[in-house]
Protein backbone atom coordinates (compact mmCIF):
# COMPACT_ATOMS: atom_id res chain seq x y z
CA UNK A 1 0.00 0.00 0.00
CA UNK A 2 2.93 2.37 1.11
CA UNK A 3 4.10 2.04 -2.66
CA UNK A 4 1.12 2.84 -4.36
CA UNK A 5 0.83 5.89 -2.38
CA UNK A 6 4.75 6.77 -3.26
CA UNK A 7 3.89 6.11 -6.64
CA UNK A 8 0.59 8.49 -7.30
CA UNK A 9 3.12 10.93 -4.88
CA UNK A 10 5.46 11.07 -6.92
CA UNK A 11 3.62 11.42 -10.40
CA UNK A 12 1.68 14.41 -9.11
CA UNK A 13 5.38 16.13 -7.84
CA UNK A 14 6.74 15.47 -11.54
CA UNK A 15 3.58 17.08 -13.21
CA UNK A 16 3.25 19.85 -10.86
CA UNK A 17 7.09 20.64 -10.87
CA UNK A 18 6.45 21.40 -14.70
CA UNK A 19 3.37 22.97 -14.94
CA UNK A 20 0.75 19.73 -15.74
CA UNK A 21 0.80 15.83 -16.47
CA UNK A 22 1.82 16.48 -20.07
CA UNK A 23 5.19 17.95 -18.84
CA UNK A 24 6.00 14.41 -17.37
CA UNK A 25 7.89 13.38 -20.18
CA UNK A 26 9.84 16.45 -20.88
CA UNK A 27 10.81 16.36 -17.55
CA UNK A 28 12.67 13.25 -18.09
CA UNK A 29 14.80 14.99 -20.82
CA UNK A 30 18.16 15.42 -19.46
CA UNK A 31 17.21 13.49 -15.77
CA UNK A 32 18.82 10.65 -14.22
CA UNK A 33 17.92 8.11 -12.37
CA UNK A 34 20.23 6.65 -9.71
CA UNK A 35 18.87 2.92 -8.27
CA UNK A 36 20.42 2.23 -4.86
CA UNK A 37 20.37 -0.80 -2.16
CA UNK A 38 18.04 1.78 -0.38
CA UNK A 39 17.53 5.35 -0.37
CA UNK A 40 17.14 6.85 3.36
CA UNK A 41 14.89 10.21 2.89
CA UNK A 42 14.58 11.35 5.88
CA UNK A 43 11.23 12.42 5.51
CA UNK A 44 10.06 10.12 8.07
CA UNK A 45 11.21 7.25 9.90
CA UNK A 46 9.38 5.35 7.88
CA UNK A 47 10.02 6.43 4.69
CA UNK A 48 11.01 3.76 1.82
CA UNK A 49 12.40 4.17 -1.41
CA UNK A 50 15.09 2.41 -3.64
CA UNK A 51 16.03 5.12 -6.32
CA UNK A 52 16.23 9.00 -6.45
CA UNK A 53 15.88 11.09 -9.59
CA UNK A 54 18.21 14.06 -10.59
CA UNK A 55 17.99 16.67 -13.05
CA UNK A 56 20.02 20.03 -12.99
CA UNK A 57 21.57 19.52 -9.57
CA UNK A 58 18.14 19.37 -7.76
CA UNK A 59 15.69 16.21 -6.74
CA UNK A 60 12.97 15.38 -9.40
CA UNK A 61 11.92 12.77 -7.19
CA UNK A 62 12.42 9.99 -5.16
CA UNK A 63 10.71 6.08 -5.52
CA UNK A 64 11.04 2.57 -6.54
CA UNK A 65 13.32 2.74 -10.11
CA UNK A 66 9.89 1.30 -11.84
CA UNK A 67 7.98 4.40 -10.65
CA UNK A 68 10.68 6.55 -11.57
CA UNK A 69 11.17 5.38 -15.12
CA UNK A 70 7.40 5.31 -15.58
CA UNK A 71 7.14 9.21 -14.65
CA UNK A 72 10.37 10.33 -16.65
CA UNK A 73 10.61 7.95 -19.40
CA UNK A 74 13.19 10.35 -20.97
CA UNK A 75 15.78 9.67 -17.90
CA UNK A 76 18.83 7.76 -18.07
CA UNK A 77 19.68 5.38 -15.21
CA UNK A 78 23.25 5.34 -13.81
CA UNK A 79 23.55 1.87 -11.60
CA UNK A 80 26.78 3.03 -9.85
CA UNK A 81 25.13 3.20 -6.18
CA UNK A 82 23.49 -0.86 -6.81
CA UNK A 83 24.20 -2.25 -4.00
CA UNK A 84 24.75 0.98 -1.74
CA UNK A 85 23.00 3.20 0.05
CA UNK A 86 21.97 6.61 -0.37
CA UNK A 87 21.66 9.02 2.48
CA UNK A 88 21.59 13.00 2.66
CA UNK A 89 24.35 14.38 2.43
CA UNK A 90 26.49 14.47 5.59
CA UNK A 91 26.37 18.01 7.36
CA UNK A 92 28.93 19.01 9.54
CA UNK A 93 27.26 22.29 10.91
CA UNK A 94 30.04 24.42 13.24
CA UNK A 95 33.58 23.77 12.45
CA UNK A 96 36.57 26.44 12.15
CA UNK A 97 38.47 25.65 8.86
CA UNK A 98 41.14 28.24 9.83
CA UNK A 99 41.63 27.14 13.36
CA UNK A 100 42.12 23.75 11.77
CA UNK A 101 44.11 25.25 9.00
CA UNK A 102 46.73 26.91 11.83
CA UNK A 103 46.63 23.79 14.53
CA UNK A 104 46.89 20.89 12.26
CA UNK A 105 50.22 22.22 10.85
CA UNK A 106 51.52 22.77 14.59
CA UNK A 107 53.67 20.29 16.65
CA UNK A 108 50.79 18.54 18.71
CA UNK A 109 50.58 17.35 22.30
CA UNK A 110 47.42 15.93 22.47
CA UNK A 111 46.15 14.95 25.78
CA UNK A 112 44.11 11.58 23.89
CA UNK A 113 44.70 10.27 20.60
CA UNK A 114 43.98 13.20 18.11
CA UNK A 115 42.48 12.55 13.94
CA UNK A 116 44.62 14.59 12.18
CA UNK A 117 45.09 14.84 8.17
CA UNK A 118 48.46 13.13 8.47
CA UNK A 119 46.57 9.98 10.44
CA UNK A 120 46.52 9.21 14.68
CA UNK A 121 48.54 11.34 16.90
CA UNK A 122 49.11 9.33 19.85
CA UNK A 123 47.64 11.07 23.25
CA UNK A 124 50.01 12.14 25.83
CA UNK A 125 48.28 11.43 29.32
CA UNK A 126 50.54 12.40 32.06
CA UNK A 127 51.97 15.79 33.27
CA UNK A 128 55.64 14.01 32.57
CA UNK A 129 54.79 13.16 29.29
CA UNK A 130 53.82 16.50 27.88
CA UNK A 131 56.73 17.99 29.35
CA UNK A 132 58.87 16.03 28.07
CA UNK A 133 57.33 15.95 25.05
CA UNK A 134 57.56 19.85 24.86
CA UNK A 135 60.86 19.97 25.54
CA UNK A 136 61.70 17.47 22.76
CA UNK A 137 60.17 19.89 20.56
CA UNK A 138 62.06 23.00 21.94
CA UNK A 139 65.60 20.78 21.69
CA UNK A 140 64.86 19.64 17.40
CA UNK A 141 63.87 23.17 16.85
CA UNK A 142 66.40 25.39 15.40
CA UNK A 143 67.78 27.56 18.31
CA UNK A 144 66.00 31.48 18.16
CA UNK A 145 62.81 30.37 15.71
CA UNK A 146 59.66 31.22 17.92
CA UNK A 147 57.24 27.65 19.35
CA UNK A 148 54.07 27.42 19.38
CA UNK A 149 52.58 23.90 20.20
CA UNK A 150 48.78 22.72 20.32
CA UNK A 151 46.98 20.43 22.11
CA UNK A 152 47.67 21.23 26.25
CA UNK A 153 44.95 20.45 28.24
CA UNK A 154 45.04 21.37 31.99
CA UNK A 155 42.71 18.63 33.60
CA UNK A 156 45.13 16.12 32.02
CA UNK A 157 48.41 17.80 31.91
CA UNK A 158 48.17 20.12 34.83
CA UNK A 159 48.46 23.66 35.60
CA UNK A 160 50.31 25.31 33.60
CA UNK A 161 52.46 28.65 34.46
CA UNK A 162 55.39 30.92 32.60
CA UNK A 163 57.80 29.02 35.43
CA UNK A 164 57.20 25.71 34.00
CA UNK A 165 57.80 26.67 30.50
CA UNK A 166 60.78 28.90 31.36
CA UNK A 167 62.35 25.63 33.15
CA UNK A 168 62.34 24.42 29.38
CA UNK A 169 63.47 27.50 27.95
CA UNK A 170 64.03 30.88 28.41
CA UNK A 171 66.10 31.62 25.05
CA UNK A 172 63.59 31.55 22.39
CA UNK A 173 59.46 32.70 22.62
CA UNK A 174 57.82 29.40 23.60
CA UNK A 175 53.69 29.24 23.12
CA UNK A 176 50.99 26.42 24.30
CA UNK A 177 47.55 26.58 22.78
CA UNK A 178 44.75 24.95 24.50
CA UNK A 179 43.28 22.21 23.22
CA UNK A 180 39.97 24.12 23.59
CA UNK A 181 41.55 26.92 21.55
CA UNK A 182 40.57 29.41 23.94
CA UNK A 183 43.58 29.78 26.10
CA UNK A 184 47.78 30.57 25.48
CA UNK A 185 50.39 29.96 27.73
CA UNK A 186 53.96 31.97 27.35
CA UNK A 187 57.09 31.86 28.86
CA UNK A 188 58.50 34.52 29.87
CA UNK A 189 60.37 35.24 26.35
CA UNK A 190 57.09 35.05 24.63
CA UNK A 191 55.60 37.75 26.89
CA UNK A 192 59.06 39.81 26.06
CA UNK A 193 58.16 39.13 22.50
CA UNK A 194 54.75 40.30 22.80
CA UNK A 195 55.24 43.39 24.35
CA UNK A 196 52.60 41.91 27.06
CA UNK A 197 52.24 44.08 30.68
CA UNK A 198 50.03 43.96 33.39
CA UNK A 199 48.53 46.73 31.55
CA UNK A 200 46.82 43.95 29.34
CA UNK A 201 44.25 43.26 31.95
CA UNK A 202 42.55 46.44 31.54
CA UNK A 203 42.12 46.27 27.58
CA UNK A 204 40.96 42.99 27.70
CA UNK A 205 39.34 40.12 30.21
CA UNK A 206 41.31 36.67 30.68
CA UNK A 207 44.46 38.10 31.55
CA UNK A 208 45.64 36.11 34.55
CA UNK A 209 48.00 38.16 37.20
CA UNK A 210 49.67 36.44 40.11
CA UNK A 211 49.64 37.52 44.07
CA UNK A 212 52.21 40.38 42.81
CA UNK A 213 50.45 41.88 39.91
CA UNK A 214 52.72 39.92 37.78
CA UNK A 215 51.93 38.18 34.46
CA UNK A 216 51.41 34.19 35.19
CA UNK A 217 51.44 33.37 31.56
CA UNK A 218 47.67 32.44 30.93
CA UNK A 219 46.59 34.54 28.38
CA UNK A 220 42.96 33.15 27.46
CA UNK A 221 38.69 34.21 25.63
CA UNK A 222 38.85 37.84 24.91
CA UNK A 223 42.56 38.54 25.16
CA UNK A 224 43.56 35.34 23.35
CA UNK A 225 43.49 37.64 19.92
CA UNK A 226 46.54 39.59 21.26
CA UNK A 227 48.26 36.43 21.28
CA UNK A 228 47.41 35.71 17.73
CA UNK A 229 48.65 39.32 16.51
CA UNK A 230 51.56 38.87 18.04
CA UNK A 231 52.60 35.70 16.97
CA UNK A 232 50.94 36.05 13.57
CA UNK A 233 54.46 35.35 12.07
CA UNK A 234 54.28 31.97 13.04
CA UNK A 235 50.83 30.98 13.73
CA UNK A 236 49.79 32.38 10.15
CA UNK A 237 52.46 31.73 7.81
CA UNK A 238 50.68 31.30 4.73
CA UNK A 239 52.63 28.34 3.56
CA UNK A 240 51.70 26.58 7.05
CA UNK A 241 47.91 27.63 6.52
CA UNK A 242 47.68 26.11 2.94
CA UNK A 243 48.58 22.86 4.35
CA UNK A 244 46.63 22.42 6.99
CA UNK A 245 43.98 23.75 4.85
CA UNK A 246 44.22 21.34 2.41
CA UNK A 247 44.50 18.56 4.95
CA UNK A 248 41.38 19.39 6.80
CA UNK A 249 39.56 19.58 3.57
CA UNK A 250 41.04 15.74 2.62
CA UNK A 251 39.23 15.19 6.22
CA UNK A 252 35.74 16.46 5.37
CA UNK A 253 35.63 14.23 1.91
CA UNK A 254 36.99 11.24 3.49
CA UNK A 255 34.20 11.77 6.36
CA UNK A 256 31.53 11.90 3.85
CA UNK A 257 30.56 15.75 4.49
CA UNK A 258 28.53 17.29 1.83
CA UNK A 259 28.05 20.77 3.28
CA UNK A 260 30.38 22.29 6.73
CA UNK A 261 30.01 25.86 8.19
CA UNK A 262 33.27 27.96 9.06
CA UNK A 263 30.97 29.23 12.64
CA UNK A 264 33.23 32.49 13.19
CA UNK A 265 34.40 34.40 9.84
CA UNK A 266 36.07 37.18 10.67
CA UNK A 267 37.88 36.42 13.81
CA UNK A 268 41.47 36.25 12.17
CA UNK A 269 40.28 38.75 10.16
CA UNK A 270 38.64 39.38 7.05
CA UNK A 271 41.24 39.76 4.11
CA UNK A 272 43.82 36.96 5.36
CA UNK A 273 40.79 34.52 5.72
CA UNK A 274 39.12 35.35 2.28
CA UNK A 275 42.28 34.70 0.77
CA UNK A 276 43.21 31.47 2.52
CA UNK A 277 39.95 30.34 1.52
CA UNK A 278 39.91 31.58 -2.17
CA UNK A 279 43.44 29.98 -2.69
CA UNK A 280 42.26 26.42 -0.90
CA UNK A 281 38.96 26.14 -1.41
CA UNK A 282 37.82 27.82 -3.82
CA UNK A 283 34.47 26.21 -4.76
CA UNK A 284 32.39 23.73 -3.74
CA UNK A 285 32.92 21.58 -6.71
CA UNK A 286 36.39 22.20 -6.73
CA UNK A 287 37.33 21.30 -2.93
CA UNK A 288 34.69 18.92 -2.92
CA UNK A 289 32.35 19.86 -0.57
CA UNK A 290 29.86 22.95 0.24
CA UNK A 291 31.60 25.81 2.62
CA UNK A 292 29.43 28.23 4.17
CA UNK A 293 30.51 31.14 6.47
CA UNK A 294 28.84 32.77 9.58
CA UNK A 295 30.15 35.94 10.74
CA UNK A 296 31.59 36.82 14.40
CA UNK A 297 29.49 38.98 15.95
CA UNK A 298 33.08 41.24 17.65
CA UNK A 299 34.62 40.91 14.28
CA UNK A 300 31.48 42.62 13.00
CA UNK A 301 31.99 45.31 15.60
CA UNK A 302 35.71 45.74 15.47
CA UNK A 303 35.31 46.45 11.66
CA UNK A 304 31.98 47.39 10.62
CA UNK A 305 30.61 49.56 14.20
CA UNK A 306 27.14 51.27 13.63
CA UNK A 307 27.34 49.57 10.13
CA UNK A 308 27.77 45.64 11.15
CA UNK A 309 24.38 44.75 10.72
CA UNK A 310 24.11 45.99 7.19
CA UNK A 311 28.16 45.05 6.59
CA UNK A 312 26.29 40.94 6.73
CA UNK A 313 23.52 41.95 4.66
CA UNK A 314 26.22 43.06 2.27
CA UNK A 315 28.25 39.81 2.45
CA UNK A 316 25.10 37.59 2.19
CA UNK A 317 23.71 39.73 -0.78
CA UNK A 318 26.99 39.47 -2.62
CA UNK A 319 27.80 43.60 -2.38
CA UNK A 320 30.47 43.14 -0.10
CA UNK A 321 32.26 39.81 -1.98
CA UNK A 322 32.91 37.19 0.17
CA UNK A 323 35.23 34.16 -0.36
CA UNK A 324 32.48 31.57 0.55
CA UNK A 325 28.33 32.04 0.51
CA UNK A 326 28.01 34.12 3.72
CA UNK A 327 24.36 32.68 5.58
CA UNK A 328 21.99 34.79 6.96
CA UNK A 329 23.22 34.82 10.74
CA UNK A 330 25.75 36.24 13.20
CA UNK A 331 27.53 33.91 16.12
CA UNK A 332 27.28 35.28 19.39
CA UNK A 333 29.17 33.63 22.67
CA UNK A 334 27.52 33.83 26.11
CA UNK A 335 30.20 32.34 28.06
CA UNK A 336 33.84 30.66 27.57
CA UNK A 337 34.79 26.73 27.10
CA UNK A 338 33.84 23.19 28.36
CA UNK A 339 37.18 22.02 27.86
CA UNK A 340 39.14 24.84 29.86
CA UNK A 341 36.69 25.02 32.62
CA UNK A 342 35.47 29.06 31.82
CA UNK A 343 32.16 27.99 30.99
CA UNK A 344 29.59 29.76 32.88
CA UNK A 345 28.29 27.42 35.62
CA UNK A 346 25.69 28.27 38.50
CA UNK A 347 26.89 28.36 42.18
CA UNK A 348 29.09 26.88 44.02
CA UNK A 349 30.86 26.67 40.39
CA UNK A 350 33.77 24.26 39.84
CA UNK A 351 34.34 21.74 42.90
CA UNK A 352 37.95 20.93 41.47
CA UNK A 353 40.16 21.42 38.76
CA UNK A 354 41.91 24.87 36.98
CA UNK A 355 38.52 27.09 37.90
CA UNK A 356 38.06 25.17 41.57
CA UNK A 357 36.08 27.88 43.48
CA UNK A 358 35.14 29.89 40.40
CA UNK A 359 31.76 30.06 38.32
CA UNK A 360 33.71 30.77 35.27
CA UNK A 361 33.59 33.07 32.85
CA UNK A 362 31.29 35.03 30.82
CA UNK A 363 32.04 36.44 27.58
CA UNK A 364 28.64 38.60 27.37
CA UNK A 365 27.11 39.31 30.36
CA UNK A 366 23.41 38.42 31.27
CA UNK A 367 22.48 41.92 30.30
CA UNK A 368 24.02 42.37 27.78
CA UNK A 369 23.11 39.65 25.39
CA UNK A 370 19.72 40.75 24.11
CA UNK A 371 20.70 44.13 23.49
CA UNK A 372 23.74 42.67 21.47
CA UNK A 373 21.64 40.15 19.65
CA UNK A 374 18.75 42.68 18.72
CA UNK A 375 19.52 44.84 15.96
CA UNK A 376 20.88 41.94 13.86
CA UNK A 377 17.35 39.74 14.82
CA UNK A 378 15.36 42.90 14.19
CA UNK A 379 17.09 42.79 10.46
CA UNK A 380 15.98 39.02 10.80
CA UNK A 381 19.24 37.65 10.92
CA UNK A 382 19.46 33.90 12.33
CA UNK A 383 21.29 33.38 15.59
CA UNK A 384 23.91 30.74 16.57
CA UNK A 385 25.01 31.56 20.02
CA UNK A 386 28.28 30.17 21.77
CA UNK A 387 26.36 28.64 25.05
CA UNK A 388 28.38 26.15 27.07
CA UNK A 389 27.21 26.12 31.27
CA UNK A 390 24.07 25.91 32.87
CA UNK A 391 24.44 29.90 34.44
CA UNK A 392 25.17 30.69 30.57
CA UNK A 393 21.38 28.29 29.51
CA UNK A 394 19.47 30.60 31.92
CA UNK A 395 21.16 34.08 30.69
CA UNK A 396 20.51 32.51 26.99
CA UNK A 397 16.92 31.52 26.90
CA UNK A 398 16.19 34.54 29.11
CA UNK A 399 17.62 36.28 26.31
CA UNK A 400 15.77 34.53 23.84
CA UNK A 401 12.45 34.87 25.55
CA UNK A 402 12.86 38.68 25.45
CA UNK A 403 13.80 38.43 21.65
CA UNK A 404 10.98 36.53 21.01
CA UNK A 405 8.89 38.98 22.79
CA UNK A 406 10.06 41.96 20.52
CA UNK A 407 8.69 40.12 17.70
CA UNK A 408 9.95 37.67 15.14
CA UNK A 409 10.00 33.92 15.04
CA UNK A 410 14.20 34.42 14.03
CA UNK A 411 16.37 31.03 14.30
CA UNK A 412 17.57 30.67 17.15
CA UNK A 413 20.50 27.85 17.96
CA UNK A 414 22.52 27.08 21.18
CA UNK A 415 26.23 25.78 20.05
CA UNK A 416 27.87 23.37 22.16
CA UNK A 417 25.24 23.26 24.69
CA UNK A 418 27.46 21.90 27.15
CA UNK A 419 25.57 21.67 30.33
CA UNK A 420 21.55 22.18 31.02
CA UNK A 421 19.33 21.92 33.86
CA UNK A 422 15.82 20.18 33.48
CA UNK A 423 13.99 23.15 33.62
CA UNK A 424 15.88 24.87 30.30
CA UNK A 425 15.53 22.02 28.59
CA UNK A 426 11.77 22.22 29.17
CA UNK A 427 12.43 26.01 27.96
CA UNK A 428 14.75 25.33 25.28
CA UNK A 429 11.86 23.82 23.95
CA UNK A 430 8.76 26.23 24.65
CA UNK A 431 11.50 29.13 23.12
CA UNK A 432 11.73 26.98 20.23
CA UNK A 433 15.57 27.09 20.36
CA UNK A 434 17.56 24.53 18.21
CA UNK A 435 20.99 23.25 19.70
CA UNK A 436 24.11 22.19 17.75
CA UNK A 437 25.54 19.92 20.31
CA UNK A 438 29.42 19.51 20.36
CA UNK A 439 29.81 16.02 20.22
CA UNK A 440 32.76 15.03 21.77
CA UNK A 441 31.88 16.25 25.56
CA UNK A 442 30.33 12.91 26.21
CA UNK A 443 33.01 11.00 24.74
CA UNK A 444 36.08 12.91 25.70
CA UNK A 445 35.14 14.93 28.97
CA UNK A 446 32.06 13.08 30.44
CA UNK A 447 33.51 11.78 33.29
CA UNK A 448 36.68 13.55 33.88
CA UNK A 449 34.15 16.28 34.56
CA UNK A 450 31.73 15.05 36.51
CA UNK A 451 33.75 15.97 39.46
CA UNK A 452 34.19 19.53 38.89
CA UNK A 453 30.66 19.36 38.51
CA UNK A 454 29.27 17.63 40.91
CA UNK A 455 26.06 15.86 41.54
CA UNK A 456 23.42 16.60 39.89
CA UNK A 457 25.09 18.89 37.88
CA UNK A 458 27.35 15.97 35.55
CA UNK A 459 24.23 14.24 34.65
CA UNK A 460 23.22 17.15 32.33
CA UNK A 461 26.02 16.86 29.84
CA UNK A 462 24.88 17.46 26.76
CA UNK A 463 21.55 15.84 27.38
CA UNK A 464 20.47 15.29 23.42
CA UNK A 465 17.90 12.70 24.57
CA UNK A 466 15.74 15.13 27.10
CA UNK A 467 15.99 17.90 24.71
CA UNK A 468 14.55 15.70 21.61
CA UNK A 469 11.80 14.92 24.11
CA UNK A 470 11.16 18.88 25.02
CA UNK A 471 10.65 19.60 21.10
CA UNK A 472 14.07 20.69 20.18
CA UNK A 473 16.32 20.14 17.26
CA UNK A 474 19.02 18.83 18.07
CA UNK A 475 22.43 18.33 16.08
CA UNK A 476 25.81 17.62 16.83
CA UNK A 477 29.04 18.69 15.65
CA UNK A 478 32.76 18.36 15.21
CA UNK A 479 34.05 21.73 16.62
CA UNK A 480 37.04 20.31 14.42
CA UNK A 481 39.92 20.45 14.89
CA UNK A 482 38.75 19.81 18.83
CA UNK A 483 37.07 16.72 17.28
CA UNK A 484 37.70 14.87 13.99
CA UNK A 485 34.73 16.35 11.59
CA UNK A 486 33.06 12.99 11.41
CA UNK A 487 29.43 13.44 11.48
CA UNK A 488 28.93 9.67 11.57
CA UNK A 489 31.14 9.00 14.59
CA UNK A 490 30.09 12.38 15.94
CA UNK A 491 26.38 11.15 15.35
CA UNK A 492 26.84 7.59 16.85
CA UNK A 493 28.38 8.30 20.24
CA UNK A 494 24.88 10.14 21.55
CA UNK A 495 23.35 6.30 20.91
CA UNK A 496 25.70 4.93 22.88
CA UNK A 497 26.77 7.83 25.35
CA UNK A 498 30.20 5.79 25.17
CA UNK A 499 33.09 7.60 27.00
CA UNK A 500 36.46 7.17 25.99
CA UNK A 501 36.81 5.19 29.57
CA UNK A 502 34.98 2.72 27.89
CA UNK A 503 31.69 3.81 29.98
CA UNK A 504 28.35 4.30 28.85
CA UNK A 505 27.31 7.90 30.43
CA UNK A 506 23.66 8.84 31.41
CA UNK A 507 21.86 6.24 29.26
CA UNK A 508 18.84 7.70 29.06
CA UNK A 509 20.09 11.23 27.53
CA UNK A 510 20.45 9.02 24.53
CA UNK A 511 19.55 9.11 20.81
CA UNK A 512 17.43 6.77 18.73
CA UNK A 513 19.53 5.70 15.72
CA UNK A 514 17.21 7.84 13.25
CA UNK A 515 17.02 10.73 15.55
CA UNK A 516 21.13 10.09 15.20
CA UNK A 517 21.22 10.16 11.79
CA UNK A 518 18.78 13.54 11.67
CA UNK A 519 21.15 15.31 13.67
CA UNK A 520 23.90 15.32 11.10
CA UNK A 521 21.28 15.62 8.02
CA UNK A 522 17.81 17.63 8.29
CA UNK A 523 18.40 18.87 11.89
CA UNK A 524 22.11 20.07 10.97
CA UNK A 525 20.71 22.06 8.27
CA UNK A 526 18.44 23.44 10.61
CA UNK A 527 20.36 24.40 13.04
CA UNK A 528 22.13 27.08 10.30
CA UNK A 529 19.16 27.73 8.71
CA UNK A 530 19.54 25.55 5.12
CA UNK A 531 16.75 23.11 5.68
CA UNK A 532 15.14 23.96 2.64
CA UNK A 533 17.85 23.58 0.43
CA UNK A 534 19.33 20.13 2.25
CA UNK A 535 19.31 17.53 4.41
CA UNK A 536 16.79 15.41 2.97
CA UNK A 537 15.87 13.68 -0.01
CA UNK A 538 12.87 15.47 -1.29
CA UNK A 539 12.05 17.34 -4.34
CA UNK A 540 13.40 20.39 -5.29
CA UNK A 541 16.34 20.21 -2.88
CA UNK A 542 19.71 20.06 -4.00
CA UNK A 543 21.08 16.78 -5.12
CA UNK A 544 23.77 16.72 -2.35
CA UNK A 545 23.87 12.70 -1.38
CA UNK A 546 26.36 10.76 0.93
CA UNK A 547 26.94 7.51 -0.76
CA UNK A 548 27.61 4.63 1.87
CA UNK A 549 28.63 0.96 1.89
CA UNK A 550 25.49 -0.25 4.48
CA UNK A 551 22.80 2.23 5.87
CA UNK A 552 23.39 3.37 9.72
CA UNK A 553 19.63 2.55 10.59
CA UNK A 554 20.76 -1.33 10.02
CA UNK A 555 24.17 -1.02 12.12
CA UNK A 556 24.83 -1.11 15.52
CA UNK A 557 25.88 2.22 16.63
CA UNK A 558 29.14 1.15 17.74
CA UNK A 559 30.07 0.20 14.50
CA UNK A 560 28.86 3.37 12.30
CA UNK A 561 32.53 4.56 12.03
CA UNK A 562 33.21 0.89 9.94
CA UNK A 563 30.46 2.19 7.51
CA UNK A 564 32.38 2.30 4.08
CA UNK A 565 32.15 6.01 2.41
CA UNK A 566 32.30 5.72 -1.45
CA UNK A 567 32.21 9.41 -1.78
CA UNK A 568 29.19 11.71 -2.77
CA UNK A 569 27.31 13.30 -5.13
CA UNK A 570 27.55 17.57 -4.73
CA UNK A 571 24.69 18.99 -6.59
CA UNK A 572 24.19 16.11 -8.86
CA UNK A 573 28.22 15.55 -9.69
CA UNK A 574 29.29 12.20 -8.68
CA UNK A 575 32.31 12.47 -6.55
CA UNK A 576 34.73 9.30 -5.51
CA UNK A 577 36.67 9.31 -2.73
CA UNK A 578 39.33 7.94 -5.26
CA UNK A 579 38.82 10.46 -7.54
Amino acid sequence: MRNIIIGAALLLAVACSRGGADDATVAGEGAVIYPAASVVTMTAADAVASAVAVKDGRILATGTEAELAEALPKASVDRTFEGMVIVPGLIDPHVHVMLGALQYNLPLTPPWPMATPHGMRAGIGTREGFLAEVAAIEASTAPGEPIVIYGYHNLVHGDLTRTDLDAITTARPLVIWHYSSHDFYLNSAAIERAGFTPALKEKFHGVDLDENGELTGRIYEDAAVAVLGAFADVMLAPENVSAGFQGFSRMLREAGVTTTVEMGYGLFGWEMEDANIRSNWGDAQSAGYNLYLVPEYRALQRSFGEDRVQAVRDMVSGVRPAAAPVLPRVKFFTDGAFYSQTMRLSPPGYLSGQSKGSEGLWVMKPDEIAPTIQPYWDAGLGVNIHSNGDAAQGATLMALKTLRNSGGDNSFTIEHGGLFSPHQVEEAGRLKANVSAASHYVYYMADTYADPLGEPRARWISPLGALTEAGVAVTVHSDAPLAPPEPLRAASVHITRATREGGVYEATMALTPYEALESVTLDAARAVGLEAEIGSIEAGKRADFTILGANPLDVAAENWTGIPIWGVVLAGEKRPLED
